[in-house]
């Protein structure tokens, strides 16, 4: 059967993209077979009258990590004693599993079709995706790395990241993970805000040039590409000089950099959520030292200065979300396309061309997915109100539809604190 969505005013995801009324949208065995103004639903369609309401690409989140809800908690968690208590026996693995599954839902019934992994449990987030390939649960498309690859006191070492002491067992753990068949290799190249030791130096250098090569040879031959977390400008020339394909967060950049990027055809992902909370909020609210806060906003401006810069050179910037950080959900992309706009300075059609056409390009699965066009991926995000006029029309999707199948008026369990502080940032 057919499915006819007519009277849409239709977003098509383009870089140029202009609301297109009364428009119909064809969509047959999970494709789009259809486009048009002056189209009539023939007998036996199934259609579906959107009145008016704005239909467009599904967002794609480049930057998730499922393990963890991203409400805020009262004290710092112990993250690698609670990744081991997950991973005791199969009864933990299951409940932690089924955990994995509902976020990744959650990021679906907020309107996000495609989410990018980059450091989880195991192999639970290529588990999560087969099973949602197979149709035996709800969730987006995923494009998954599982666990990445840290070094000893490294970024999220004995987390959601290995512990790598050499280049062969970068190579070896490499090799690992491609036998799960992910998508992605993740690597964690520096320290992050919170594993800080020093006042303004934050994205310590932590994995040493040739580690980062020997991952990225291992992935490249496999024919996979290599995300990085980097938040320092060393960490940034070193990931680009080894071979890494995108820089999930960023720092400052010069002119040496920005060369890098374009010759190594890189692309930066602009992560501007997880800093916010640590440079913007009461140290009461986020349970952080003045170190960490300094710290916070170091990082929130080279994430932002990296963005500038890229763009301003032509090199592509890509949007996610770092979903598990403190105050960072799995239903707020929304708010990312917002700090794009209100801090990178880009218009809001291009934050929401960013989180669709763009970061399906930057992902690899342009020909699939991220635009309305016929032959690809009926993945819609259908709005009251016009994105393009107030970003916040993405905060509660009237439906979404992911590989054909409807979800209407979807609902997701919110918390409150994160409403209330993080709606003074808009």
């Amino acid at each position: 059967m057919k499915t006819a969505y007519i009277h849409c005013t239709l977003l098509d995801g383009s870089e140029d993209m202009i609301p297109q009324e009364n428009m119909t949208v064809v969509e047959e065995e999970g494709k789009i077979l259809e486009i048009g103004g002056d189209i009539v639903p023939e007998p036996g369609d199934k259609v579906i009258d959107l009145g008016g309401r704005y239909l467009m690409p599904g967002l794609i989140n480049l930057h998730v990590h499922l393990p963890g809800s991203g409400a805020p908690r009262k004290k710092e968690q112990d993250s690698k004693a609670a990744a081991k208590l997950v991973m005791k026996n199969a009864l933990t693995k299951k409940v932690g599993l089924r955990m994995c599954e509902n976020y990744a839902k959650t990021e679906l019934l907020s309107g996000v079709t495609t989410i990018r992994t980059v450091g989880g449990l195991g192999n639970f987030d290529a588990i999560i995706r087969d099973r949602v390939n197979a149709g035996k649960i709800m969730g987006p498309r995923m494009l998954v790395s599982n666990m990445a690859v840290s070094v000893p006191g490294g970024h999220m070492a004995g987390s959601v990241a290995y512990e790598a002491g050499s280049e062969e067992e970068c190579r070896t753990l490499v090799r690992s993970i491609i036998a799960e068949k992910p998508d992605w290799i993740k690597i964690m190249i520096t320290g992050g805000v919170l594993d800080a030791t020093k006042k303004g130096e934050p994205g310590a250098l932590k994995m040493p040039p040739a580690y980062v090569k020997a991952c990225c040879e291992e992935a490249h031959q496999a024919g996979l590409r290599v995300a990085a977390h980097a938040e320092s400008p060393e960490g940034v020339r070193v990931a680009l000089e080894n071979g890494v394909d995108t820089i999930e967060h960023g720092a400052a950049v010069d002119e040496e950099i920005l060369a890098l990027f374009r010759e190594k055809n890189a692309c930066h992902i602009c992560t501007i959520s997880p800093a916010l909370p640590l440079a913007k909020f009461s140290p009461e609210l986020t349970h952080s030292t003045e170190m960490m806060r300094y710290n916070g906003n170091v990082v929130m401006e080279g994430i932002i200065g990296c963005a500038k810069a890229a763009l301003a050179e032509g090199i592509p910037v890509g949007l996610g979300t770092d979903t598990a950080c403190p105050f960072v959900t799995h239903y707020d992309m929304w708010r990312e396309l917002h700090y794009f706009h209100k801090y990178v300075g880009v218009s809001k059609t291009f934050a929401l061309y960013t989180a669709t056409k763009r970061n399906a390009a930057i992902a690899g699965i342009e020909k699939e997915t991220g635009s309305i066009e016929a032959g690809k991926s009926a993945d819609f995000l259908i709005t009251e109100e016009s994105p393009i006029e107030d970003l916040g029309a993405l905060r509660n999707p009237y439906m979404v539809v992911m590989r054909g199948k409807r979800i209407e008026k979807p609902a997701v369990k919110k918390y409150p604190l994160c409403e209330q502080e993080l709606d003074k940032c808009l």
